[in-house]
């Protein structure tokens, strides 16, 4: 979730299968021999490559910077950079809600993925959401990738002062309980080391500019690698 344009809230085109095939065409003329039905398939369909799936929100999509800033995009360079031949998928959709990616996580698991990065909540928190609603959200993605057989690599968010220090205790506790719960690889906050720094920000505060997606790139790296290194080899 069109190499050097900012990015949009719709990214149906990258979760897209891409197989390709190849076909034979016998020529005649003289002496030559027909094919042989029997003799199965022509050409098979080169396999897929693994796939990590990064479902997120705007943080995700890289609202306001070009497709090659934002984070899943500085991942797949470093997964090229160490020679995985692994695609990243960004799906990421500007304005989702913890709702909305369960809505949409069938598209998203389509394919061989591998690893699911799940980065869900900011907007649930902004809005003031139900935190038991977060809690069954995330917990149905956890569940239904790791059904699947699917790595997942949880990455919590922080609710804004405006509920209250209650709200925001509550919310950080969501991603803790489910990172126990179902024993997935966890990264507290994903905008670690660049919330609350201008330089890393963009004019809204909110949004990371490229540095800032760079950084957070390198925070899921961390444990990426090592949960890619498994989730290949399987």
């Amino acid at each position: 979730m069109r190499a050097n344009l900012p990015r949009g809230a719709s990214l149906g085109a990258r979760l897209a299968l891409a197989l390709v095939t190849g076909a034979a065409v016998a020529c005649g003329g003289p002496g030559a021999s027909s094919p042989d039905p029997s003799a199965g398939p022509l050409a098979t369909a080169e396999p897929e490559r693994p796939r990590v799936v990064a479902l997120g929100d705007s943080l995700t999509a890289g609202l306001g910077l070009l497709e090659t800033q934002a984070y899943p995009a500085q991942l797949q360079a470093r997964l090229d950079e160490h020679g995985y031949d692994v695609e990243v998928v960004n799906a990421g959709v500007s304005a989702d809600t913890s709702a909305g990616g369960v809505r949409r996580l069938d598209w998203a698991l389509e394919g061989n993925v591998r690893v699911l990065i799940v980065a869900l909540g900011g907007n649930d928190a902004l809005r003031g959401l139900s935190l038991d609603d977060l809690r069954q959200n995330l917990g149905v993605i956890v569940e239904t990738a790791q059904s699947r057989g699917i790595a997942v690599l949880l990455a919590g968010m922080e609710a804004p002062p405006n509920f209250g220090e209650d709200y925001t205790t509550r919310f950080r506790q969501v991603y803790q309980d489910l990172a126990l719960t179902y024993r997935v690889t966890f990264v507290p906050f994903l905008l670690d080391g660049v919330a609350g720094h201008p330089e890393l920000n963009q004019a809204d505060g909110i949004h990371p500019n490229a540095e800032g997606a760079f950084r957070i790139a390198d925070t899921l790296w961390r444990v990426l690698q090592p949960m890619v290194d498994v989730a290949v080899a399987r």
